[in-house]
């Protein structure tokens, strides 16, 4: 009789911590310049992706601080819309 197959696992004795980027939770705002008469929408996920990667580079592209890196960003681009929010 032949033998049952044991499933194996291919990540033995690896210890990765995988690090996610946090979900943004914005809606969408509307942004008018002066004398517009259409609305343009803010794409704040696309703006506080790229100031989370400006930080990134400020620091010498050492890795480590992604998280940091992006809540710091996620504050500074929301305090540009909401300056009254500001702590």
């Amino acid at each position: 009789m032949p033998r049952t197959k044991n499933p194996r696992s291919t990540n033995t004795a690896t210890n990765k911590q995988v690090i996610t980027m946090p979900e943004a939770v914005s809606t969408p705002q509307i942004r008018r310049g002066p004398g517009a008469s259409v609305a343009t929408p803010i794409d704040l996920d696309a703006q506080i992706r790229e100031r989370a990667y400006a930080l990134y580079e400020e620091r010498g592209r050492i890795p480590g601080q992604e998280n940091e890196d992006w809540l710091r960003a996620e504050r500074e681009v929301r305090a540009r819309y909401n300056p009254a929010q500001t702590a």
